[in-house]
């Protein structure tokens, strides 16, 4: 549903920063940070994903002058609640297009089984150059994301290892195994490998 208003990828790859969160490679993104404006706040577990995609968890208004700085198009959120008012004016204040794919949150057994076709859905916008640069999120920026950015992973020919220790970086002691389930069955074969990606700057 969309809102309207190193080496090979095949080797192993091990990404962290001493946050226990995913660098900001490739290239140690760091975005500029005005003295006179004050300090910028990134969203709860930002971090660059590859070139024009980005993830965190839900941004609020502390975050709206960071993400200004990233020049997003799009926004794919991932949760089914409605988008606060505020978010909405600031997307719209901005030109960024939000793509809203509803995914149920699970805390306790028996967990909600991940739709495929919804992150299938996803990925497809997430490949879609005319929607980078773009931002990744669900509530905490864990699971959901964590499941849409491990199949990209998994198109990038990760190997499991590192789609899973990625995973586990952000989700950390709330790590669920049926998440790495889905991703480890989850089929590619409908999708044409990506180019790395590449930075885009919006007209």
């Amino acid at each position: 549903m969309r809102l309207e208003n190193g080496d090979d990828r095949s080797t192993c790859h091990s990404i962290e920063n001493s946050d226990g969160g995913a660098d900001v490679s490739p290239e140690n993104f760091s975005p500029a940070i005005d003295a006179t404006e004050g300090l910028l706040v990134p969203p709860l577990n930002f971090s660059m994903v590859d070139y024009g995609v980005f993830r965190s968890g839900f941004p609020d208004i502390a975050n709206f002058s960071f993400l200004q700085t990233l020049g997003l198009r799009s926004i794919i959120y991932l949760c089914p609640e409605p988008y606060p008012e505020a978010n909405v004016e600031f997307l719209n204040a901005n030109g960024i297009r939000p793509f809203q794919f509803a995914i149920e949150g699970s805390k306790e057994p028996p967990l909600v089984n991940i739709p495929e076709e919804t992150i299938r859905e996803a990925l497809r916008v997430v490949l879609d150059e005319k929607n980078r640069p773009l931002l990744i999120h669900c509530k905490r920026g864990k699971h959901r994301t964590g499941c849409l950015v491990g199949c990209l992973r998994k198109l990038q020919n990760w190997c499991l290892t590192s789609i899973f220790d990625e995973y586990q970086r952000y989700a950390a002691e709330k790590a669920r195994v049926s998440d790495l389930r889905f991703m480890e069955l989850f089929d590619i074969s409908g999708f044409k490998q990506p180019p790395t990606f590449c930075s885009h700057t919006k007209n």
